[in-house]
């Protein structure tokens, strides 16, 4: 792991040519700059002379003309003292000039650092880190702050992204081995009839774990993506999660499990077929993870804060405490021991949630490990 100084210094060395070439011109100024001061200074050398000698001539005429030595030296000394008040001159000049260019780029540092930052980040790098130092406070510094939130938040972006392509990955492998693997068993004219018909049912189940994969993933990247509205309406919220309910009949009653429903008739405001997805998900999950012989219960009421609380309780498994703070994580899975028939995506939870909120509700869980869950999902009546 590198520290931030160390990226911001690797950022400049391993920043293109075209940049480093800047470098070069620097150079070849300051060498120009040397040239044109020494003829500068050889001028006011030779100038000042000029003019001691000449200034030397105007007093002599004033004063007559002293002996030839005397006069060389009087002109000489005048000469140098034109000479220093000329460099001084130029000095308090050259002076001036660099503080109006320090005052004009004061932050020359922070801005080169700041555009090889950008020019890293432009080059998919975002392992970078732009030190303001003690420049102290300015619009430089606060773009150096943007340009450090901007690089760790496309960092984790990009973290994210290559997570779900690692997931995603794994959960189509899985399927697409097992029904390869099974089709292949298939071609053995010896088999009986019977183990035959459970090889094909195998392969009719990771079809449609892929099937499901892919809708959810679809119906996920809507959600993430779409900027249209919900397309919002009033319905009965009781009468829809009994539809649900007997929709997935087969699978509780194959299960023999007791299903119960104590709802009061409620009207809430929203896409009637995205909540419809809530209810399915949250009521397969009751079922998936409640044993033989078990009991789900499901709860509408309305609360007084106007609200519509919709609870859907089983005996089931419960989650473990240190599982709890994930469920709701694309690809997240809690019962890592599952069989074959219960085994998920890790999308169902996530899907659930990212709707709910969208109605600008909200969905909260309570559960204790071999005893049951409950989830209730909160919305605007």
């Amino acid at each position: 792991m590198k520290t931030k100084n160390e990226t911001r210094h690797k950022t400049r060395r391993d920043m293109p040519d075209e940049m480093q070439h800047g470098e070069q011109p620097q150079k070849e100024r300051s060498k120009t700059s040397v040239i044109f001061g020494g003829i500068f200074s050889a001028i006011v050398v030779l100038c000042g002379i000029a003019g001691g000698y000449g200034l030397t001539s105007l007093l002599y005429r004033a004063t007559g003309a002293p002996p030839e030595f005397v006069r060389h030296i009087l002109s000489g000394i005048t000469g140098l003292l034109l000479v220093f008040a000329v460099m001084r001159i130029a000095m308090v000049i050259r002076w001036r000039h660099g503080q109006k260019d320090s005052h004009r780029f004061p932050h020359q540092r922070l801005i080169d650092d700041i555009q090889n930052a950008l020019t890293n980040i432009a080059h998919g790098n975002f392992d970078i880190f732009v030190q303001s130092g003690d420049e102290g406070r300015g619009p430089l510094t606060d773009m150096a702050e943007s340009v450090n939130r901007m690089a760790a938040k496309l960092g984790t972006a990009e973290n994210l992204r290559q997570d779900f392509v690692s997931n995603v990955s794994h959960e189509i492998q899985s399927p697409i081995t097992s029904v390869g693997g099974f089709a292949a068993l298939l071609k053995n004219d010896g088999l009986d009839g019977e183990t035959r018909r459970h090889y094909l049912e195998i392969i009719e189940t990771e079809c449609k774990r892929l099937s499901n994969l892919s809708n959810n993933l679809l119906k996920l990247s809507s959600l993430d993506g779409t900027a249209e509205p919900l397309k919002r309406t009033k319905f009965r919220a009781d009468k829809q999660i009994k539809q649900a309910a007997l929709m997935l009949e087969p699978q509780w009653t194959k299960k023999n499990l007791t299903l119960e429903a104590d709802m009061e008739k409620a009207e809430i405001f929203g896409d009637e077929s995205l909540l419809y997805e809530v209810w399915v998900n949250l009521i397969n999950n009751a079922i998936k993870f409640t044993p033989e012989g078990g009991r789900i219960d499901i709860t509408l009421s309305a609360q007084s804060d106007g609200t519509v609380a919709v609870a859907i309780s089983d005996n089931g498994a419960g989650i473990l405490a240190e599982d709890q703070p994930h469920i709701f994580e694309r690809f997240y899975k809690a019962d890592k021991s599952r069989n074959r028939g219960q085994s998920g995506s890790g999308l169902g939870l996530s899907l659930v949630k990212k709707i709910v909120e969208l109605h600008g509700g909200r969905i909260e869980f309570v559960s204790e490990y071999q005893k049951g869950t409950t989830f209730t999902v909160f919305l605007a009546a």
